[in-house]
């Protein structure tokens, strides 16, 4: 397990962070990263060669003393995020502040710190982004713009640093817990039929990560059918 290249999913305790740590597993060790620490410890109990990395993402401090064991890195999956969502009119500061806070700066931070790591190894970053980072629709303004900044950063990303592949995936909805809490906040029962599937989303993350180094996947977009 040791000769396998290494991978760092954050939002890995559910969605599509967890879809994504199980399709990596089978070729990858794995950093399980999250915030809850005991979903952390049973998902890696089910992956070998998978380890917990239970961090922060809003804490520099504590994020830099986590990537400092971190030498080289082959993948990196940014899926943690949050959606805060509401009109202009209504949705307060904060609203801004925490999908700035998740969805952009916290993706920034991580990247800049794991730069070295992911030079030494010519690996790639995948940002897990949404539709709403390239159609901002009413109601969804805060959340859209954090996905629309961070649309910028991987566009940035991919120019500043050319032996890094960059990935960005658009997913449209897909079945989670966070969907089911967008769901709720709209006032509307939970209905499948008409999203994607978490495995899905996975699924084109796996193909990007795996193709041929000639080959440079920048976006990625998935619809439900």
């Amino acid at each position: 397990m040791t000769d396998l290249p290494l991978a760092l999913v954050t939002g890995a305790s559910r969605g599509i962070g967890k879809a994504v740590a199980h399709q990596l597993a089978p070729t990858h060790r794995v950093l399980l990263g999250g915030r809850d620490a005991a979903a952390l410890d049973a998902l890696a109990k089910e992956l070998p060669g998978a380890k917990p990395w239970p961090v922060e993402l809003t804490d520099p401090a504590g994020l830099a003393s986590a990537v400092a064991e971190i030498g080289a890195l082959d993948v990196l999956v940014h899926s943690a995020g949050v959606a805060r969502l509401g009109r202009i009119e209504d949705a307060p500061a904060s609203a801004w502040r925490d999908n700035f806070e998740v969805n952009t700066l916290a993706v920034v931070e991580l990247t800049r710190l794991l730069l070295p790591a992911l030079r030494a190894a010519r690996g790639h970053v995948v940002v897990i982004n949404s539709g709403a980072g390239r159609t901002a629709r009413p109601g969804w303004s805060p959340y859209a713009a954090s996905k629309f900044a961070v649309r910028a950063f991987a566009d940035a990303l991919r120019e500043e640093e050319p032996d890094i592949r960059v990935t960005s995936v658009y997913p449209g909805r897909t079945d989670t817990e966070m969907q089911q809490e967008i769901f709720a906040g709209e006032g509307r029962d939970y209905d499948t039929a008409h999203l994607l599937k978490a495995d899905s989303v996975a699924t084109a993350v796996v193909t990007a990560v795996s193709a041929t180094p000639d080959a440079h996947p920048t976006e990625i977009i998935l619809r439900p059918r």
